[in-house]
């Protein structure tokens, strides 16, 4: 069985994505060639779905997962540090402006 994810090429559209003429050719392609494609397109032969019960999910042939890229914690703590040092300066130059203006802050 050969199983083609195709959920990631579309045209977004306002009620309901479309495949563009691109998506369809290389879906096309894709099934005539019958050849597996990384994060695409993979030709499962029968012990496969005997192994997965004969489960069609796509998902189960077809690995999609992007690994993500690591964050880096020092980065994210030191930009929260600054966000937290711009805001207390922000809190700090309204209460002025409030005072003077007789507003209680």
């Amino acid at each position: 069985m050969f199983f083609i994810d195709a959920s990631r090429k579309f045209a977004e559209g306002k009620n309901q994505n479309k495949l563009r003429d691109e998506d369809i050719q290389k879906i096309v392609a894709t099934w005539r060639a019958r050849q597996d494609v990384p994060k695409y397109a993979h030709l499962a032969t029968p012990a496969e779905l005997k192994d997965n019960d004969y489960n069609l999910n796509i998902p189960l042939y077809v690995d999609t997962f992007e690994e993500e890229a690591p964050i880096d914690l020092k980065k994210v703590r030191d930009e929260i540090a600054r966000l937290e040092l711009d805001l207390t300066s922000t809190r700090d130059s309204l209460r002025k402006s409030l005072e003077e203006l007789g507003v209680p802050f």
